[in-house]
């Protein structure tokens, strides 16, 4: 979970880096009480592999462009000190005006302080560099540039200049950078990919000796991009750490009362402390002003069936003051009295705990001795991030 987590970090903190014109756009991100919520620029003109496929072989003026615009979008990124790791046609979207937008950036690298060489295996193999493929360390900028010379091989061909169905067969010819051009190149852009595609990254060409090559050059005009905003990464990892806050601001209670008298009894106990009410499919919001006039709190309670007659009541402050909080949830506890014997099973614990509640806390999964097993995924499926799993049984 964690290596996931570190992993989304990772591809939204490059996406605010890297913005521009050729580079899909990320707007905002949001948290969710148990999701992410990452929304990305639309992109209507589908891939540039979908493209290809269909079309073949492009016109050499739009070839070309589609490479300038990948060029400038792989420049701004290396800028950024961000290596893409992964370019391919299929990471590569059309807008609605047919230009170039990168995207899927899951394994690009970060600039990290006092390291020269990248060290992960990563990428997709037909595009792949070969000291990336050696696993002695490499170039992030440079493998970058090969997997570009790849792609524009595919641009102007329509198939690939590396590829054997036997891996091993595969890496010896991208090692030995084994490919051949088509008698139909002209002489300009088979120099320029015999110059990109060169298995030795210390003399392979670089993004600005890519630039002022000739037949790159030809009707070339320079993107002007936007100015982003400056990006501060804290924010990335309080959008996660919002999703953590949420679950520690979360109560829990189960109850064998039938769902609507539990959420009757909470309206009836929220009015009577004078707190606006409302209720749509069993979830409850109680609006009021906090105790010190400071401003508005909000708690929202969720009525759940989690067995044939036990339902789970699920708590959460909404807004405002956490001290409020309790209070509405000391205060229903007290305003909710019935006897509940709770007896941990031979085996696990011997420790009783008695309520004085209908609705008892629940900081553990129950799993009372009367359900069928089958119910014990439900359950679990629905406190799945708690972190613990007793097995209990309800005393009559």
């Amino acid at each position: 979970m964690r290596s996931c987590a570190s992993h989304i970090k990772r591809e939204i903190s490059i996406m605010k880096i890297v913005g521009h014109p050729y580079i899909v756009r990320l707007h905002e991100v949001l948290a969710g009480t148990t999701k992410i919520y990452i929304i990305l620029e639309f992109v209507t003109g589908g891939r540039l592999f979908d493209k290809i496929v269909h079309q073949g072989k492009l016109p050499e003026n739009e070839r070309r462009e589609y490479f300038q615009q990948l060029i400038d979008a792989v420049a701004h990124c290396h800028n950024k000190g961000v290596y893409h790791r992964d370019l391919k046609p299929e990471n590569l979207l059309l807008d609605a005006c047919g230009n170039i937008k990168v995207l899927d950036f899951g394994l690009s690298a970060l600039p990290q302080q006092g390291v020269g060489l990248l060290r992960t295996t990563c990428g997709t193999p037909n595009y792949v560099a070969p000291e990336v493929l050696r696993n002695q360390g490499y170039d992030g900028g440079a493998s970058d540039v090969w997997s570009c010379g790849v792609i524009l091989y595919v641009l102007l061909t329509g198939y690939l200049p590396f590829d054997e169905i036997n891996l091993p067969t595969l890496y010896k010819k991208i090692n030995a950078a084994e490919f051949s051009c088509p008698f139909w190149f002209c002489f300009g852009v088979k120099s320029l990919i015999h110059k990109i595609l060169d298995p030795n990254p210390k003399t392979r060409i670089q993004i600005e000796g890519i630039r002022k090559d000739p037949w790159f050059w030809k009707n070339y005009v320079p993107v002007k991009h936007r100015e982003v905003e400056e990006v501060n990464l804290d924010d990335v990892c309080a959008v996660f750490d919002d999703i953590q806050d949420y679950v520690k601001r979360q109560t829990r209670f189960v109850s064998r009362k039938p769902a609507k008298f539990i959420t009757s009894t909470i309206e009836a106990i929220a009015e009577s402390m004078s707190l606006k009410v409302h209720t749509h499919n069993f979830k409850t919001r109680l609006e009021g002003i906090s105790a010190n006039k400071a401003g508005q709190f909000a708690v929202v309670l969720e009525v759940f069936e989690v067995a044939p007659s036990l339902f789970m009541v699920d708590v959460r402050k909404a807004a405002g003051d956490t001290l409020e909080y309790h209070k509405i949830l000391a205060f229903i506890a007290s305003e909710t009295v019935s006897d509940w014997t709770l007896t941990i099973l031979p085996g696990f614990f011997s420790i009783d705990a008695t309520s004085n509640s209908d609705l008892i806390p629940l900081d553990v999964v129950l799993y009372f001795h009367y359900l069928p097993l089958v119910n014990f995924n439900i359950i679990s499926a629905r406190l799945k991030f708690l972190p613990l799993v007793y097995w209990c049984q309800l005393d009559n």
